[in-house]
């Protein structure tokens, strides 16, 4: 090969490989989309309990339904708050607030003289004179719900019960079957409140 072919060759390839150099990332960055800088906004929801998992029996006849009061409303989130520090599942919360809207309607009842049953306060009507605690302490809706939820605790099974059943386990009622009408309400209301 001639030495002037060779060295056209040669020039060429290093055009070619020059050119390559400082046009390829050029090239390659100006095919490339170019990405917004600005963070991009994500809503992010928690997921809502599921209200068929909260009733994993199916409802127990006819339902009851009340409209709530922000007292009543302000009750059931701490009923839902002293669930979560007992360490107790969803169904617990359902359970509690099911009891409690049968009890007192989420009302945290002082002593209504004859019209009371007993000595019965609070959101459960817990009897201080059945050992559940002092009057001011059955009327505080964080312990009456956690000394609910302890007796349920020591109810073997009371996760795979009916809510009634499981209810009545704990508070034994003249009415043992009452619970399960608000079991529906209940659900929705953990279901509701859970994540706030």
């Amino acid at each position: 090969m001639n030495t002037i072919m060779r060295k056209s060759i040669l020039g060429i390839a290093g055009l070619a490989f020059t050119g390559g150099v400082f046009a390829g990332p050029v090239a390659a960055h100006a095919a490339t989309p170019a990405v917004d800088a600005k963070p991009a906004a994500v809503a992010v929801q928690a997921d809502k309990p599921d209200v068929g998992k909260l009733i994993p029996h199916g409802v127990q006849g006819a339902q009851s339904k009340i409209s709530l009061n922000g007292e009543q409303t302000a009750n059931v989130e701490a009923i839902i708050a002293a669930t979560k520090k007992a360490g107790l599942p969803q169904r617990a919360a359902v359970i509690s607030i099911a009891t409690s809207l049968q009890e007192s309607k989420l009302e945290n009842l002082g002593h209504l003289g004859d019209r009371n049953d007993h000595d019965s306060l609070g959101l459960f009507q817990q009897r201080p004179s059945s050992g559940w605690g002092t009057p001011e302490q059955i009327t505080d809706p964080e312990y009456s719900t956690l000394a609910f939820l302890k007796g349920l605790k020591q109810v073997d099974g009371w996760q795979d019960m009916p809510l009634t059943e499981a209810a009545q386990t704990v508070q034994v009622s003249a009415y043992p079957d009452a619970y399960a009408q608000w079991e529906q309400q209940a659900a929705h209301l953990v279901a509701q409140h859970w994540n706030n």
